[in-house]
């Protein structure tokens, strides 16, 4: 498989570009021109296009001939990169690449997901104090993944809880509603964030979904299980 990486120089991009050579994909990865040097590590690995993820040139040479992308949607400044970004990719992937994009849990597809009063007020805040410094547009964002729901492509929009660092725990566990018990501990592991977004690539039941993600280790995903497990003891009964 073939799959380019848009993003591909911050945190959760080389995660996901160390992630994608263990399965033996060939990458092609996108980043600013001066965050280059932040994969040299991979330079013998991989192809690396320098360019920023909104300029439409920059997406078309990079995802040509590719079967999936993955793409980290950002939304740096107000000049719409994110939904730049976004329409890029779906204009210019190959018609039955897989698309992959992720965001944060404040995104949602139908208006049934469920926030704490904490996260309400924390993206509203974000999203004031960004646009007055001119720094983030979570509106864009919004308006990236509103336009990925429109698509008729083989998208997945994975929405991640708050990260943490450290070593890998596995494929994190999903919801199709954010307020799902089985997310309360909002915890994933970059790492693994990074693993679901590659694994997402074959998994032809996220296929035009948005899932909301949240570490399999964590209290309300062992909590979970546990209680599934009880209830079918319960049946079996």
């Amino acid at each position: 498989m073939k799959i380019c990486i848009v993003g591909a120089s911050g945190k959760l991009g080389k995660y996901m570009v160390q992630h994608a050579l263990d399965r033996g994909y060939e990458v092609v990865g996108v980043c600013r021109p001066e965050s280059v040097g932040k994969l040299a590590e991979y330079r013998d690995r991989i192809t690396v296009i320098p360019g920023r993820t909104n300029d439409r040139e920059v997406i078309r040479r990079a995802v040509a001939g590719c079967d999936g992308v993955l793409t980290v949607l950002v939304p740096w400044g107000v000049d719409n990169y994110s939904s730049g970004t976004a329409q890029a990719v779906l204009d210019f992937a190959e018609p039955d690449a897989r698309l992959v994009f992720s965001c944060g849990w404040h995104i949602t597809r139908d208006g049934r997901d469920v926030y704490t009063w904490r996260l309400r007020v924390f993206a509203k805040l974000l999203g004031w104090l960004g646009r007055l410094l001119r720094l983030v547009d979570i509106d864009d964002q919004v308006e990236a993944c509103d336009r990925i729901f429109r698509s008729d492509t083989r998208w997945t929009v994975v929405r991640g809880s708050d990260l943490e660092e450290g070593e890998s725990q596995g494929l994190p566990v999903w919801s199709r509603h954010v307020g799902d018990p089985i997310l309360a501990s909002n915890r994933t592991r970059r790492i693994d964030y990074a693993l679901f977004m590659v694994d997402a690539l074959t998994d032809d039941e996220l296929v035009q979904e948005a899932p909301a993600i949240v570490g399999c280790q964590t209290e309300s995903a062992l909590g979970h299980r546990a209680l599934g497990r009880a209830e079918a003891k319960a049946l079996a009964s």
